[in-house]
């Protein structure tokens, strides 16, 4: 089943003639050669004390589509999988990154949603942050790709894993169903910053539901028009209000909600931060933030990062990690800008 999906998103890549988004650390390889990658890699992984240096360079170079085609290749030649090879001759956190390289980006967040819900306890940060900010056609390929992946359904095990409003928000992002144009109704803004207002900061307790409705059904454009409107109605920002009047797994949602809604880059800029700051590193949240946006917008989140913490990106991971697990993490982030 997992190889019918790689298959699947090989003839996507194709047809869409490697779309570059505007600020991807990781663009299309010059030249690829899918055989000749194949063939460096198995020398690298073979070679005496293994040539990590050869597989970060190849791994952190080529697209997930060019990533997809030399693992292709790779068990063509070879006869083997790629994934079982890198497992049997990498460790520690460069087994992980380069392991999570080799799949799909629909695998790659099936997996983490897994992953989060695996076990005793939840991962509500990871179920929060993949759900708010992927788009329509991306959910349905994450819906698709989990249950190729594990023989579940992704609604049926976040209903068994959350509860209450949480949940109410969680199924919500999981239909898909948010405008994605780029309309501003200005009459209607003003209705849902108004009926924002009243359904929190007017009232006692919180209607949730309208919450719940507005941010995960609108566009990003019309948003940002009701976040501007939002302050005819009071004298906070939204996040600002939602903070005084939630708490819990809900509060974090709805707030993720109306930051990545407003801005993107500053959202994974700030998740970045908050996985490198203190003592210790939450490396499942840098590793998924650093690959799930290398093609889409780590450039412009690397700007964000800087504006706001005044350091650059590339340094915040120089410093927190070390060895062959800085070099993919730094390999991945690109240029210290």
């Amino acid at each position: 089943m997992a190889s019918n999906l790689v298959s699947v998103f090989l003839q996507q890549a194709m047809q869409s003639n490697y779309p570059s988004p505007s600020g991807p650390t990781i663009t299309p390889f010059p030249n690829f050669d899918a055989n000749a990658d194949a063939v460096a890699l198995n020398n690298a992984l073979h070679a005496k004390g293994v040539d990590e240096e050869t597989i970060i360079h190849i791994l952190t170079t080529r697209t997930n589509w060019q990533r997809q085609r030399i693992a292709a290749d790779y068990q063509q030649s070879v006869g083997k999988q790629l994934k079982d090879v890198l497992k049997s001759k990498l460790s520690s956190k460069l087994e992980i990154v380069a392991l999570d390289l080799l799949q799909t980006p629909a695998q790659f967040d099936a997996h983490q949603l897994h992953s989060a819900m695996k076990g005793l306890g939840t991962d509500e940060d990871c179920l929060v942050e993949i759900l708010v900010s992927r788009s329509n056609k991306e959910i349905k390929e994450i819906i698709k790709a989990y249950k190729e992946e594990f023989s579940s359904d992704l609604e049926e095990r976040i209903k068994s894993d959350t509860s209450g409003e949480f949940q109410k928000a969680l199924i919500a992002l999981l239909k898909a169903s948010r405008d994605e144009s780029c309309a501003v109704d200005h009459d209607l803004a003003d209705d849902d910053a108004r009926a924002l207002y009243e359904a929190g900061e007017k009232r006692k307790g919180t209607d949730v539901d309208t919450f719940i409705k507005i941010l995960t059904s609108r566009n990003s454009a019309h948003m940002q028009t009701v976040f501007e409107r939002y302050t005819k109605y009071s004298k906070h920002e939204v996040d600002k209000a939602l903070d005084l009047e939630l708490k819990g797994d809900i509060e974090n949602a709805l707030i993720s909600l109306v930051k990545c809604t407003g801005n993107k880059p500053d959202y994974f800029a700030e998740k970045l931060y908050n996985s490198m700051k203190g003592y210790g590193t939450r490396d499942k949240m840098l590793i998924r933030i650093l690959i799930s946006r290398s093609e889409v917008d780590l450039k412009d989140i690397k700007v964000a990062y800087k504006a706001k913490y005044g350091t650059t990106l590339y340094k915040a991971i120089k410093d927190d990690t070390k060895g062959d697990y800085e070099k993919i993490l730094l390999a991945l982030c690109g240029s210290n800008e």
